[in-house]
């Protein structure tokens, strides 16, 4: 069962009613469930080409998320965050996924619904910049079905100006690892 909490009326971890469906097409493709050295690599190169401490590829379940990309600087490593696996209700990825777009938070204290989650007490991050992965699985009536999968995203320890240059990384970033997930899920088993 989905755990929800709230702080007065906003709802801190959005309900997903598409995660059963994710589950099942991220088992297809075979990701989510190990860690995966080429995807360890992406998230570093996401580290480095955004300037941040920490970076992951990110696939989101029904209970919980997988990092099976992941990158943290010689100074994160030691408090031992952030971990491969994470709640759902912990961080900010489910809810690009819910939103199905890029989300920029220069320092997460400014947004109640985002202040009160946990990786702010746990880790001390304090800004985090995201994009989904999709997944298009078909065409119906011309209109390209996507559902998403996960995100690529990067995270700081202290407030970031991102700006629309970061967006528009983070994003062209998330572009390029979803059209190599795609190539990958396209071969033959």
């Amino acid at each position: 069962m989905n755990r929800y909490e709230t702080t007065g009326h906003l709802l801190l971890t959005p309900v997903d009613r598409e995660a059963p469906a994710r589950v099942v097409r991220l088992r297809e493709m075979n990701l989510g469930e190990r860690v995966e050295a080429e995807l360890d690599a992406f998230a570093r190169r996401v580290a480095q080409t955004l300037d941040a401490p920490y970076a992951g590829v990110n696939f989101v379940g029904e209970e919980r998320q997988f990092f099976a990309g992941l990158h943290h600087g010689p100074d994160a490593a030691a408090s031992g965050y952030p971990a491969r696996v994470l709640p759902r209700d912990h961080g900010y990825c489910p809810h690009v996924v819910v939103r199905r777009r890029a989300l920029v938070l220069e320092d997460v204290r400014d947004f109640a619904r985002f202040a009160g989650n946990a990786v702010v007490d746990e880790s001390g991050i304090r800004s985090y910049l995201g994009a989904p992965l999709t997944d298009r699985r078909g065409i119906v009536l011309g209109t390209v079905l996507a559902a998403v999968l996960g995100t690529v995203c990067a995270a700081d320890v202290v407030p970031r100006r991102w700006g629309l240059a970061g967006l528009t990384t983070v994003k062209a970033l998330a572009a390029e690892l979803t059209e190599l997930l795609q190539q990958r899920g396209d071969r033959p088993a």
